[in-house]
């Protein structure tokens, strides 16, 4: 893995950026010098927020500056990517009976594929937890197959209820509150993303697998 770039943000952040391209490699060497960071408790630094291909460090700048926090950020390099063997793994059980998955006849339609070949499919992945972004625990799953994947629609659908399962392009994901949406919803899910818990306010957090478990609207 290359060195990453470094950015000063405003007058309290840095952006520690590895690539450009999504990748799940680059992804876990992400999630790895996010826990670096954690655990070196640099001076100032106040949070750090990983995402996909990059991190934002947030520092107090009356404690110190950009060039102080790269530099104790580079002195944590190089990082062993994260193992996902080491990381938490969640089942999700997930409906996608017909009035429970509005998209997934247009799927199906898109890849010539039968709607039970994209359940298949979909429900045999294993995916991993890339970030948290756009909405309240919105986690951005990485892991859909080849076969299934569709980009988004180019209208987006208001007002599409928390709980839907939706993928687009690689990624897919569990929606936590009304939103609208450009992606194509294929199921719905019980599952509490949200758990109302300050200390652990997400079921599970970045790095951590998921898989789906099939079941029939009457176990909603």
């Amino acid at each position: 893995m290359s060195v990453p770039s470094f950015k000063a943000v405003a007058d309290h952040a840095l952006l520690v950026e590895y690539a450009t391209e999504i990748s799940d490699e680059v992804n876990r060497t992400v999630i790895a010098l996010d826990h670096a960071i954690a655990e070196a408790q640099i001076n100032g630094v106040q949070e750090v927020v990983p995402a996909l291909v990059n991190l934002l460090a947030l520092f107090d700048p009356t404690q110190t500056t950009h060039r102080e926090v790269e530099a104790a950020i580079r002195a944590l390099l190089p990082v062993v990517p994260a193992d996902d063997a080491k990381a938490d793994h969640h089942v999700l059980d997930i409906c996608y009976d017909e009035g429970m998955s509005p998209d997934l006849e247009a799927v199906a339609k898109a890849r010539g594929m039968s709607q039970e070949a994209i359940i298949k499919a979909h429900v045999s992945a294993r995916y991993r937890v890339g970030m948290y972004g756009f909405a309240p625990g919105y986690a951005y799953l990485s892991g859909v197959p080849d076969a299934i994947q569709v980009p988004r629609k180019t209208t987006p659908v208001r007002d599409i209820p928390a709980g839907s399962v939706m993928i687009a392009g690689p990624q897919c994901l569990a929606t936590t509150i009304i939103m609208p949406t450009g992606w194509s919803i294929i199921g719905h899910t019980p599952a509490k993303i949200m758990t109302g818990d300050p200390a652990r306010p997400f079921l599970f957090d970045v790095g951590d697998t998921v898989s789906f478990n099939r079941i029939r609207r009457e176990a909603l």
